[in-house]
């Protein structure tokens, strides 16, 4: 343990990358599908002898400021670390150039789960491939952000510690609580056991439910890693139906708040678990949307012979609620019964009702993207705080200081990091629109990308091929964006404190 722990976390990410090289390359040989299999084992042992040298070469090399060392490592993960999965990637497609096969690496990395290749273009171990990429990068978020964000107060924790004094959030003081090291060691040695557990769970769960073995495994780790990636064409044409729906719909109640985590006891907003705010923010955009969809059927298009139908009804209703959950989430996945709720409310394609959720995204520390319901928690209690100063001006704000600080504090830096990612969301859709995308899919595929929620520009009435019909150029800049959508603008911008470069 000594050992792994005095190694660059960069090259231990290299050998788990090209140790999981392996599991398509069984997968592949027992379909007896060899080219692919090759691919896949070739690479694994050369990335094998690879990491092994620079494992030797660095391993007695201790970098001076730990936490920018492995901010700088989130960086190189997400855009580095898919140039090596890329290579068997492009072996076993043939035709595809390396470019496309980076960005589709990218994509699955960092659970955004867009992809520019047909399902049925893809055998079954590439498929794997890709799901087995965005669940490790799912689980490699989790462990950063309780081992390096929150000591540092980034990635949403600084919303609970904004102006408090003794708090500390700077690297220097982030190193002096605890070698990041360690506790990245720690954190990926607590939630371990509830990751890979989980996904067993599910992946039994589907199996019982109807789903092939191939298929479930992969909708299991796409769920927990939030990735949205499935081999088929549609979520919807899953053969587990409504039974694997509602199994998947519990499960990602874990991407709405980190406390359903193990090892979060920092981040528990509230002593009890119905009072979480992020849990209860949830409920209500969930169910808001779905009520949304509901009642619009009486404004503009009622249907009484659809009225008549109650199994319609309920099928309606129980669309609109996993969808709106699912890119609350930024999952992505679409519910068998979507269409009906769409019918029902009349609706051609929502994609901006869908891109809303997605911007809103789910808890603080998860695996989901977007701005954060803890954020959106902040302002929401701060507005409610200023309206009632309006009617009241002499009024005392409640709550104890935990509660003051959030709105207050905590919502100004929620604020700038909600301007920060509009500025992001327009500063993409220039770039992209440049490569000459209309407004309304410039949009969509840039608040895609940002939110990691790449499902959306398909579901959103862009079509199947959105996203492979791009240029290079805007290829690139909505692979840029879906980096800076995961690791968060405030995280890149503390790289630039000059506290970091420090000695």
């Amino acid at each position: 343990m000594h050992h792994l722990r005095a190694l660059p976390l960069f090259v231990l990410l290299m050998a788990i990358s090209a140790a999981a090289m392996f599991v398509p390359a069984a997968h592949a040989l027992a379909l007896g599908d060899y080219p692919v299999a090759r691919a896949f084992g070739y690479s694994g042992v050369l990335f094998g002898i690879l990491t092994a040298l620079l494992a030797l070469s660095t391993a007695a090399n201790r970098p001076g400021n730990l936490s920018r060392d492995h901010l700088l490592t989130m960086v190189a993960t997400f855009t580095v670390l898919p140039l090596m999965l890329a290579v068997p990637f492009v072996q076993a497609v043939p035709g595809t150039g390396y470019f496309k096969a980076w960005w589709e690496m990218v994509s699955s990395l960092t659970t955004t789960g867009a992809t520019l290749f047909a399902p049925r273009s893809l055998a079954p171990s590439l498929h794997l491939w890709r799901a087995l990429v965005g669940w490790m990068g799912g689980y490699f978020i989790l462990v950063m952000a309780i081992a390096v964000l929150a000591p540092m107060r980034l990635g949403g924790f600084e919303v609970f510690f904004a102006g408090a004094t003794g708090e500390g959030g700077s690297a220097a003081s982030a190193d002096r609580i605890a070698d990041p090291r360690a506790r990245i060691l720690r954190a990926a040695q607590v939630l371990a056991p509830a990751w890979f557990g989980l996904t067993l769970v599910l992946w039994v769960a589907l199996l019982v439910a109807g789903d092939p073995p191939l298929l479930a495994l992969i909708h299991a780790m796409s769920t927990l890693a939030t990735s949205g990636i499935t081999p088929l064409g549609s979520f919807a044409e899953a053969p587990s139906g409504l039974a694997g729906e509602v199994l998947i719909f519990a499960f990602l109640l874990l991407a709405l708040s980190r406390r359903l985590w193990p090892g979060a006891g920092e981040l528990r907003a509230s002593a009890r678990l119905r009072d979480d705010p992020e849990l209860r923010l949830a409920a209500v955009l969930v169910l808001g949307v779905a009520l949304l969809l509901f009642l619009r059927h009486w404004l503009v298009t009622l249907d009484i012979a659809f009225l008549s139908e109650s199994g319609r009804l309920a099928r309606a209703l129980w669309g609109a609620v996993f969808t709106a959950l699912s890119f609350l989430t930024t999952t992505g996945f679409e519910s068998s019964g979507w269409l009906s709720a769409r019918v029902w409310s009349g609706l051609d394609a929502p994609g901006l009702l869908l891109a809303g959720l997605a911007i809103f995204g789910g808890g603080v520390a998860t695996t989901a993207g977007g701005v954060k319901l803890l954020r959106v928690y902040a302002l929401l209690r701060h507005g409610e705080r200023e309206l009632d100063r309006l009617v009241h001006p002499s009024s005392i704000g409640g709550g104890g200081i935990a509660a003051r600080r959030l709105r207050r504090e905590g919502a100004y830096i929620a604020w700038v990091f909600f301007m920060l990612f509009a500025i992001s969301i327009a500063v993409t859709m220039l770039a992209v629109s440049l490569a000459g995308l209309g407004f309304e899919p410039a949009t969509l595929l840039s608040i895609a990308a940002l939110s990691n929620a790449g499902p959306l520009a398909v579901i959103s009435g862009q079509g199947n091929d959105v996203w492979a019909q791009l240029a290079p150029s805007a290829k690139a800049v909505l692979a840029a964006a879906m980096v800076l959508g995961r690791l968060e603008t405030l995280a890149l911008i503390a790289l630039f404190n000059p506290e970091f470069w420090r000695r």
